[in-house]
């Protein structure tokens, strides 16, 4: 039977490639003159940290990440901007964790909607990933287009169709 994988992963390397490059942008930017502000990414992890002097700068500076994971046809829906910390002195730092997997309330999200469209394909939770399978590869195309209209806050890819 036709199969295929609903996940949700980052390419390291892209991710590294979009935080590095995002890095020398703050670095060589005019109004980051002088700052104090840094970027690193811990790929164990999977956080990236931030620090800056004010408000503004953590502004371009996450914006500067968006705009390269973009570039690098990353989807900047699978970062998530915790709140500021406040440290001592005038410095604020905040650490950015980077989204892996379907957590079980989207996975039950996309197999309540695999189910209302009366489609004939079975849907199942494995570990953090939905699996679907059918008889026809049409069914199956349409989940995946379906999939891709709806809207599940973290991005969605299609692996291993067989």
């Amino acid at each position: 039977m036709p199969s295929f994988d609903i996940v949700n992963k980052v390419d390291a390397q892209l991710l590294d490639n979009a935080i590095n490059v995002a890095r020398k942008e703050i670095l060589n930017r005019f109004d980051f003159n002088g700052s104090k502000s840094s970027i690193d990414l811990d790929k164990k992890a999977m956080l990236v940290h931030i620090v800056s002097e004010n408000d503004m700068r953590m502004e371009a500076i996450t914006d500067a990440i968006r705009s390269r994971m973009i570039k690098q046809k990353l989807n900047p829906l699978c970062l998530d901007f915790g709140k500021e910390h406040y440290g001592s002195g005038n410095m604020i730092k905040k650490d950015v964790k980077i989204k892996e997997g379907i957590d079980k309330e989207v996975a039950k999200k996309i197999i309540k909607d695999i189910k209302d469209s009366k489609l004939k394909v079975q849907a199942q939770i494995m570990d953090d990933q939905v699996r679907v399978t059918a008889k026809k590869i049409d069914d199956l195309q349409a989940v995946i287009s379906m999939m891709r209209s709806g809207n599940y806050e973290i991005p969605l890819q299609f692996v291993n169709m067989k």
